[in-house]
Parts: structure tokens; sequence; C-alpha cells
């Protein structure tokens, strides 16, 4: 038996009664997993009966995982049957002093669910166009950021530390004079300015130059994200070898054609490419900001009561793609907030933000899709599969075995609804 139990329009509490046949199903289950390993003496191994094993053991040795499996089967079928669109994990609440073998027992659910949402205005916004035009400046300032990343290191003459010398040095870091670890390490390479090193650490190594040995005198940031080394104050004794400058190639032919771009051999035409080049990347981040117009518009204008358990796993599944994308770099997630400049609580707080404003725009998206009837057919279906299949380098029933027909039914919706957003705003 179930009962049901609408809380607001974004959660659920389901109450069920777990019948003695159902509790005893899940002990048969409990027991079937444990049988084989059960040594009891007189008994061969894997040979005990259940009856046996409990009589030695106790039946309460099986409640744990008997009333994992009770929970979850009763549970899942009453989602299926009630067809609930669930959005987080449930919340169980049993009160295992009241379970014994042989008697009902209660548990309750409490889970939340996808909220219904009531849309306002969605369509017919004003938008202003922007322009995707590209400038001569912004040619000309794309193809000096190309030459400095062609730039080459060399020994600069009076071996004077200024901003934007890369420095080769050894250096050792004391704390109450006392060495600590990470704190020492030779022929180092630092750009002066790059802001890689404690604050201060790099404004103090200018005017140094080549040969100099000397000490510098910091504070680590009260947030470093090595907290044993959090506000402390530290004297790092340095010893430079030697000062680089930044040489940039001259913008000529040459240049060009060191670059080794097909069919580019000339400054002019490489000024065309790079035209091209930025518009095509105006253009798509343009469709982008009418993207963002839109669907922010919309679901401004629609109401939904989002429960805290859909944000909160929402805010997760973004923390762990973060830390994934840190862990390619080499680095893990504090250092990645150290790079970024913030700390963890407002990384939290971003991440929060984020997350409601992630599954607003979603829920309306799916609210404009069915308020506007929008379908994909079986050949729009067929496409983006052959799409899919084209950009991971699979076959296209490769695709198929890994992906359900009807999930790629929902990203064409998906799609379709925001091109519909799009293509309904009045631009000017």
């Amino acid at each position: 038996m179930a009962k049901v139990e609408k809380l607001g329009n974004s959660r659920v509490k389901i109450e069920v009664e777990v019948s003695p046949e159902q509790f005893e199903h899940g002990l048969d289950h409990a027991f079937d997993k444990i049988k084989d390993e059960v040594e009891i003496k007189g008994f061969r191994k894997g040979k005990v009966t259940r009856e046996v094993y409990e009589k030695h053991k106790g039946v309460e040795n099986l409640y744990e995982d008997a009333l994992n499996h009770v929970i979850q089967e009763t549970y899942s079928e009453i989602v299926q049957n009630e067809n609930l669109m669930v959005v987080s994990q449930p919340n169980i609440d049993l009160d295992v002093t009241k379970v014994k073998k042989g008697e009902p027992f209660t548990y309750t659910a409490t889970v939340a669910i996808k909220p219904e949402v009531t849309l306002g205005q969605y369509k017919g916004f004003e938008f202003e166009k922007p322009d995707n035009e590209v400038t001569d400046e912004e040619v000309d300032k794309e193809i000096d950021k190309l030459r400095e990343q062609n730039a080459e290191l060399v020994v600069k003459e009076d071996g004077v530390v200024e901003d934007g010398d890369t420095v080769v040095f050894d250096f050792e870091g004391f704390i109450d004079g006392e060495t600590f670890e990470g704190g020492k390490a030779e022929n180092h390479e630092l750009e002066i300015g790059s802001g890689r090193f404690i604050p201060g650490f790099e404004e103090k190594m200018k005017g140094m130059k080549t040969g100099d040995e000397g000490e510098i005198e910091v504070t680590f940031p009260k947030d470093y994200q090595a907290e044993h080394l959090a506000g402390k104050d530290a004297v790092f004794k340095v010893k430079i070898h030697e000062v680089k400058i930044k040489e940039i190639p001259e913008l000529n032919d040459e240049f060009v054609k060191d670059l080794d771009r097909e069919g580019v051999e000339t400054v002019e035409e490489l000024k065309a490419q790079t035209r091209e080049s930025l518009k095509e990347q105006k253009e798509k981040a343009n469709e982008n900001k009418a993207v963002d117009f839109a669907v922010d518009e919309a679901s401004k204008n629609a109401e939904m009561e989002i429960a805290e358990e859909m944000i909160e796993e929402e805010k997760n599944r973004m923390k762990d793609n973060t830390k994934r994308q840190a862990q390619q770099y080499g680095i893990d997630l504090d250092t990645y907030l150290q790079l970024t400049g913030m700390d963890k609580e407002q990384f939290e707080e971003n991440l929060r933000k984020d997350a409601e404003r992630s599954i607003r725009y979603n829920l309306t998206i799916d609210a404009v899709a069915k308020e506007e009837a929008i379908d994909a057919t079986d050949e729009e279906v067929e496409n983006k599969i052959k799409e899919l299949a084209e950009q991971h380098n699979m076959d296209v029933e490769q695709v198929r075995q890994q992906v359900q027909d009807s999930a790629v039914k929902q990203e064409v919706i998906f799609r379709k609804t925001i091109d519909f957003l799009v293509d309904n705003l009045e631009t000017k």
C-alpha cells in the first residue's frame, strides 16, 4: 500500500506500507547475496540454509540488505506507477526498531519532483541585433597576439628585471627561520607580471639583475590554498641566473610563411584570413547572445517552484565538471580556484546561482515546447544520430547502442525550441 501526498509544487511525500510477504522477499534476497560465503560449524561452506543461518546468526543480520532491497523495489514501483518526475535522491524516514520479520512496517520517502511551470510572455521581445562587422583595429590586435605567441625568449643584455621579462632563478622560502614544503626550487622560470607567485613577490624582483642574490619578504594571502601557510609572513632567498626578454617577430611575408598556413603566404592574405575568422567568431558569439537573451527573458516571466534538492544536485554536477576540467590540467580544485582568483565561498555561491539559472532555463524551454507543440520527426532524430556519429568518429549503430532514441528526440526538441524563441525575437 502507498499514499502520495503533494508538498507544494515541487516535492512529494510517499508513505509506503511494506507487507510481511514483501519483507520476506527482501530477506531471501539478502541471504542469497551471502549464502555462498556463510560458514557454520557442521555445515559445508555454501550449503547452509536460511533457517539454519537465522538460528545461529539471527535474522536481524539480514535486515540492512533486506530493507535496502525492499525500499528500492517498492519506491521505484510507486514512482513508475504514479508517473512521478523525480529530480533528486529520496529522503527515507524509517524507524528500524519497528521492523520485525512477519509483521508489516511503514516508511516514508520525501523527494523533489519536476515542478510545474506557468509561462508568461515568452516571445516577441525586442532585441538589438549586434554588429558582425570586423574593424581593422581588431584584425591588427589579433595579429599582434599571434606575433607575441610566436615570440622567442632571448637573454637580456643589461640583465635588469622589468615587467614582462622572464627570470630564471633559485629560491628558498623561510617562515620563522624554518623552511617549508614547496618553498624551494632551482632554475625556476617566472614571467614578471603574470601573477603566478605570492602577491608582492614579482613586484619586488623588479630592478634586480643577473647574478644578484637577495631576500624578498612577502605575506601569504589569508585564503591561500595551503592552510598551514595562509596569512604567514615569509622570507625568500633568491639568486638570479638569467633574465630573458620576448623578441617579437616583425610582421612581414617571411613571418607569415613561417606560420605554415595553407593558402596563406603574405601579410595581406593573413589579414584576410584573420578578418574572416574573427567574423565567424563574432557571428557565433552574437548568435549565442540572442539565445541567452531569448531564453533569459522567457524564464524571467515564467513562474516555477524549484526544490532546493534539485538545485543542490545540479550544483554538485557542475562542481564535478569543474573538478574534471582542473584534473585535465593536472591541478586540484583548490589550485584552480586560486588561479581564477576565487575563494571557496564565492565559488559555491556562483555555482548555486548558475545551477538555479540552468534549471530555470531548461524548465522554461521544456514548457515552451509543450505549449507550442514542438516535436521531432523520425528524420530529424535520424539526422541527429548521424551528426553524433560524425562528431565522435563512431558508426551510427554504435551511437544507437549508447544513446536511446528518446534522449536524441528530446535534444532535437530542445534545440528546435531555442530556435523558435530566437526566431520570435523582434530585432532592431
